[in-house]
């Protein structure tokens, strides 16, 4: 943590007490997965396993670290300052797995928060990009990849609504850790074909908000499915000016069942 530019005050008996919790966490993990998804991904089992959660859970506006709140029994959000939080590990699991990551895929996450879900997606794919709109945060966390060894994370400040375009060739995925009133357009002009974006689309801090999975096929069509029920703050910046479009003809939707689907647990999202 230190070469991060964060401090940090751990004994030998605290971090050995973190790693006692973190098999229980893995648990919890793969039996969610297991009775959502029907089996739980051995990549992302993978990934949770070498990522170091604990490394993640620091309040920025403090300049405090908090480790020892990792790998709680009972998974929820935690704050990160900024209005910002790390969002729950159950949820986090969740959305990484229905983004069905590849090892030669490009991602991009919209809200990079604490950074703990790139540092999970770069443990799986070939490169991952994630973007913060608020500055201070943006710029802390920016620093934390290097010292885990993430080469291939890289991170920015900016506004998640117009993606990444100087990216050449576009993303596999795209994942938005924030509620959404809609899809951003630029998003889906970002999305190679067979591509998924894995997005929360509601109201600001109203319940009712649903995940939805859109793909974009070889022609270039963008499909759309309506998965589980969720709860995150919203997306700002653009977002909060720009009215809805109106649906695209190429927008074919597939809802399925989520109006009656558990929702996941409550999530704090990294995009202010």
């Amino acid at each position: 943590m230190h070469e991060s530019g964060r401090p940090v005050d751990l004994t030998e008996a605290q971090f050995d007490a973190i790693q006692a919790r973190k098999p229980a966490a893995l648990a919890r993990i793969e039996a969610y997965l297991k009775g959502h998804l029907g089996a739980a991904d051995p990549a992302v089992m993978q990934a949770f396993r070498a990522v170091p959660r604990e490394y993640f859970h620091y309040i920025y506006s403090e300049h405090r670290a908090t480790p020892g709140d990792a790998y709680e029994a009972d998974p929820k959000p935690w704050a990160l300052g900024y209005g910002s939080a790390l969002s729950d590990y159950l949820g986090q699991a969740y959305m990484t797995q229905v983004c069905k990551p590849t090892p030669a895929d490009v991602t991009l996450e919209i809200g990079t928060g604490s950074g703990f879900q790139s540092a999970l997606l770069s443990r799986i794919v070939s490169r991952a990009y994630t973007i913060e709109i608020i500055e201070p945060l943006g710029r802390a966390v920016g620093k934390i990849f290097a010292p885990l060894g993430y080469g291939n994370v890289s991170s920015r400040v900016g506004d998640g609504y117009y993606g990444w375009p100087e990216v050449a060739g576009g993303f596999d995925v795209i994942i938005v850790t924030c509620a959404a009133q809609y899809a951003p357009p630029d998003l889906f002009k970002q999305l190679k074909p067979n591509g998924r974006l894995v997005i929360p689309i509601g109201q600001p801090f109203k319940r009712g908000q649903v995940l939805y999975i859109y793909t974009k096929d070889e022609s270039g069509k963008i499909h759309s499915r309506r998965d589980i029920g969720v709860f995150f703050i919203p997306m700002t910046g653009a977002m909060m000016k720009h009215p809805a479009p109106p649906p695209a003809a190429t927008v074919q939707a597939a809802a399925t069942g989520a109006a009656e689907a558990e929702p996941l647990p409550a999530a704090g999202a990294t995009q202010k």
